[in-house]
């Protein structure tokens, strides 16, 4: 698994949105001014998180986006999967979006690497919120420094 700008994007978005109360609607302008995330690149990524049940939006005066949840009830493992899909590196092993292989019975690699990469991934998603973003974001951490580091394909 790889994390992509709109992984890192996302982080920033929901670490702002962590940090206000639970009853305060922020506007997509807004957290964009707080997180340099470009407002059509962002408001797409919102869209996405709300679409999964992460975030929620209202429309019109006084409405914008917030938590679905407190942070710490808001998983990465939701997050990762709200924007990129599956965190399983094979269909073949995804818990959610899985597609049969003739040969998964027979598959050493499949029944046993391949099952602990996914399991690995998820444990550790699901083991950290929303919650450790905002403890970043407290501390002044800058996520754009990540974006620097992201990996390409056959680097």
């Amino acid at each position: 698994m790889r994390l992509s700008t709109t992984d890192v994007y996302a982080f920033q978005a929901l670490a702002y949105l962590g940090m206000q109360g639970p009853d305060r609607w922020i506007a997509s302008e807004e957290i964009s001014e707080q997180t340099g995330v470009a407002r059509p690149y962002l408001v797409r990524i919102l869209a996405a998180l709300a679409a999964k049940g992460v975030v929620k939006s209202k429309k019109g005066i006084g409405g914008g986006y917030a938590l679905a949840r407190k942070p710490h009830l808001v998983s990465l493992c939701e997050v990762v999967r709200a924007i990129d899909g599956p965190v399983a590196p094979l269909s073949c092993i995804s818990l959610n979006w899985r597609e049969p292989c003739p040969e998964q019975d027979r598959c050493h690699a499949r029944n046993t690497i391949y099952t602990r990469m996914r399991d690995a991934m998820l444990t550790v998603l699901q083991d950290f919120s929303v919650a450790d973003l905002v403890q970043d974001r407290t501390a002044g951490v800058d996520y754009h420094y990540c974006l620097g580091h992201l990996l390409k394909p056959n680097a």
